[in-house]
């Protein structure tokens, strides 16, 4: 499934947040680490096998998003296939395991371990003695120092994208042998184990000359089960071939080709047997899924479909249709009987061409999890209404994330849970559902939070060309009545600032506007009870004839509305509340705009207009996201096993340049607080786990309490793969093992999990 990401740690990641004192926020204690950080939500689905259940020899053939711009994975343009080829050629001190915590690699490291604490933190590596650079040269301390003294972010004249970590040590030297590793740190550094991975040989680090270009397009010199044969920019593919001096278990593949494919004609390269391997939406793992379903003996067609729907007949044709079809062919209306026999031959050829295609996709099947990434609702406080804490909050507490969720994963068969933390998913060790910070979804108070910001319903709309609250350029948001015609059906009486509550709904041409808004308000509101729809007397016609039974009763200025208001729109200082939408308008961001209809859904019942801009995917990110031009967004974020140096920069507090301007690094929430920056700190330089671990759930219940990125879900993970393919698919949190992918022997299984369950609908 194609999402709006950031991807994973060559990509530094920032968000921050602004904590108003006006409000009254619940308490933050924060998680402790005495609760459980539970279990990954699906487990990775790779068909498992042992290596003898492997053959040896084959090439997979592997779709990918793009041939990368660099190899380096510490420079800015680094992409997702940089890191697919890192980790097939290069080595790594650490890897993920199936709860995305990091496990020491025993192909390159015997132990790790910090040997003092003062009055300086040092770790001593002891290297694999067998590990070994392609060109022959031992890995050792010369190619350590030489990637920590280009990332260190002492010497500008290295073009590098991220030094977090390495800017920490003060030196690094030559142990007791030439298989030890000796670190010294300037300043204690509780994540130390994400140092290192991938490593590059000093041929690469050495020179900024050498870093800048000498690993956009080669790697002359790796250090893993295989190495960077050819970029191929014409073919659009990365090969990769056995590494010959690899003295770990052999790669049973005989060569890896990264083929850049888009994602929309992926399920034609499958066709055409030209992949083995790839991504893929929603839709073609429906087909894949129909065409790999048991089959009736008689007519060949699948008996089940999708999800255990039932299969359509042949050619999804009742045998009512056939039968007409046949008596209107042989009919004594000859042009119409003419008409039928061209159609009757245009679907047989029609299905004839089906009938291939499902052949072809039998020899696949979809293999799902749940990736290490979550998708957010980002909320912009630079400026606007959502630079008030207090309709951020609002917007929050409008949403029912628990829907959301389900929207995109319940019809996948993936469990469909919210995602409860900025800074870990479930079952990596700092996870805690930290949301209680901000509180339940809850209409009811979402709208007193709004009319506590001075937002009101009915309220004057100044007439100066803007739309009206939940106009929407794609035709998304409330259709709320202009505020200035509500000016002219005010009373003379109505000088003192006052409106009238109940009259908000009101239209001249629409005599049923009261019933219409009552059954547009949602039934199964967890919040509003019966108490608040109802606003003083009312007769049986619904109309409140309170205060001398004149129509509405009168309220100061500020007072909320009923929740039956739905219609009316929001305004304060003349300016309707309606907050821009923008979203990414390409073929594979579907989800996406599924969510933001929902969403938009959920503010249109709380008063809150959206304005929707689809925009290209290319300037999706640069030129609206890291611009600032937006007040809602989605987009997603990956997770990482070390929270406190890899998170710090996405909540941290934005800092103002020299020339006046905010930097804002990646924080495009553009929102932050000196509070949750210090808890980072704090936990980036303590070497107690459980210390760490308490201080980054306090941070993220800080982060949830200002509302401006609430997690929605964890991003669906679909691949499909040929069924004989081993030990690869959708992998989960667990780094991918490249030596063990290959071709099933004749008559063996790879193992699948079994089917996850979705969550309960509440």
């Amino acid at each position: 499934m194609s999402h709006v990401g950031v991807g994973p740690r060559a990509v530094m990641r920032s968000v921050a947040f602004l904590t108003a004192g006006v409000l009254a926020v619940p308490a933050l204690a924060g998680c402790t680490s005495e609760e459980s950080a539970g279990k990954p939500l699906a487990a990775q689905d790779v068909a498992a096998a042992t290596r003898a259940s492997v053959s040896d020899g084959g090439t997979l053939r592997w779709a990918v998003d793009s041939v990368p711009d660099t190899l380096n994975t510490f420079q800015s343009d680094a992409d997702a296939t940089t890191t697919r080829v890192a980790q097939a050629v290069l080595p790594s001190m650490y890897r993920m395991d199936e709860n995305g915590s990091p496990v020491r690699n025993p192909d390159y490291l015997e132990s790790a371990e910090v040997v003092d604490t003062e009055p300086k933190q040092v770790v001593v590596y002891k290297l694999n003695q067998q590990a070994v650079w392609s060109d022959g040269r031992e890995i050792g301390a010369a190619d350590f120092a030489a990637q920590w003294r280009a990332l260190s972010g002492k010497d500008s004249a290295y073009w590098t994208a991220r030094n977090a970590g390495y800017d920490r040590i003060e030196k690094i030297e030559r142990g007791a042998d030439d298989l030890e590793v000796k670190v010294t740190f300037s300043r204690p550094y509780a994540d130390w184990k994400a140092l290192f991975s991938p490593l590059y040989p000093k041929d690469v680090m050495g020179t900024p000359d050498a870093f800048n270009d000498g690993a956009r397009r080669s790697l002359k010199v790796t250090a893993g089960p295989f190495t960077v044969k050819k970029v191929d920019t014409k073919a659009d593919q990365v090969v990769l071939t056995g590494n010959p001096r690899w003295w770990g278990a052999p790669a049973k593949l005989d060569k890896i080709v990264l083929r850049a494919v888009p994602r929309d004609e992926r399920v034609s390269e499958l066709v055409a047997g030209k992949l083995d391997l790839a991504e893929i939406d929603p839709e073609t793992a429906d087909e894949v899924t129909l065409a790999a379903a048991p089959r009736d003996p008689a007519t060949g067609t699948p008996l089940m479909g999708p999800q255990g729907s039932p299969a359509a007949g042949a050619q999804g044709r009742s045998a009512a249709e056939a039968l007409r079809s046949w008596a209107v062919a042989n009919g004594s209306d000859e042009e119409a009987a003419e008409e039928e026999i061209l159609a009757r031959e245009e679907r047989r050829e029609a299905e004839a061409k089906a009938a291939r295609r499902q052949k072809a996709l039998s020899g696949f099947e979809v293999r799902k999890s749940l990736e290490p990434a979550y998708t957010q609702l980002a909320l912009n406080g630079s400026g606007g209404p959502l630079a008030d804490e207090r309709v951020r909050r609002a917007v929050a507490r409008a949403l029912d994330r628990e829907k959301l969720a389900e929207t995109v994963l319940k019809p996948l068969g993936l469990p469909a849970e919210p995602v409860g933390s900025h800074l870990a998913l479930s079952g990596q060790p700092a996870y805690a559902d930290g949301s209680g910070a901000l509180g339940e979804q809850n209409a009811k108070e979402a709208r007193a939070l709004l009319a506590d910001a001075g937002w009101v319903r009915g309220g004057p709309v100044k007439k100066d060309g803007e739309k009206a609250a939940g106009a929407e350029k794609d035709e998304k948001g409330e259709n709320g009545e202009n505020g200035e015609d509500k000016e002219k059906k005010k009373s003379e009486g109505d000088d003192d600032g006052t409106y009238i509550v109940g009259e908000d709904n009101k239209n001249a041409g629409d005599k049923n506007a009261d019933s219409k808004n009552a059954d547009s308000k949602n039934p199964d509101d967890k919040s509003d009870g019966g108490t608040d729809r109802e606003s003083g007397e009312k007769h049986s016609s619904g109309k409140n004839t309170a205060q001398g039974g004149a129509p509405g009763a009168y309220a100061p200025k500020g007072t909320a509305a009923p929740a039956g208001s739905v219609a009316a729109p929001l305004a304060k200082d003349g300016k309707a509340l309606t907050l821009r939408f923008v979203l990414p308008s390409g073929p594979g961001s579907e989800t996406l705009r599924t969510v933001a209809d929902r969403i938009t859904d959920m503010l249109k019942d709380i008063g809150i207009g959206t304005e929707i801009t689809k925009v290209p995917d290319e300037s999706y990110f640069k030129d609206h996201i890291a611009a600032g031009e937006y007040d809602l967004a989605l987009y997603s974020w990956p997770a990482s096993a070390f929270p406190a140096t890899d998170a710090r920069p996405i909540y941290a507090k934005p800092v103002p340049a020299a020339d006046g301007s905010l930097n804002v690094a990646q924080n495009y929430t553009r929102v932050g607080t000196d509070q949750v920056d210090q808890l980072f700190d704090r936990a980036m330089t303590t070497l107690d786990q459980k210390e760490a671990r308490d201080l980054l759930r306090k941070a993220d219940s800080r982060i949830w309490a200002a509302a401006g990125s609430i997690p929605l879900y964890q991003r669906p993970q679909l691949t499909v793969a040929r069924k004989n393919l081993a030990n690869a698919g959708a992998f989960g949190f667990e780094t991918p093992v490249y030596e063990d992918m290959g071709f099933l022997e004749k008559g063996a299984q790879g193992s699948r999990p079994s089917a996850p369950s979705s969550s309960p609908s509440s």
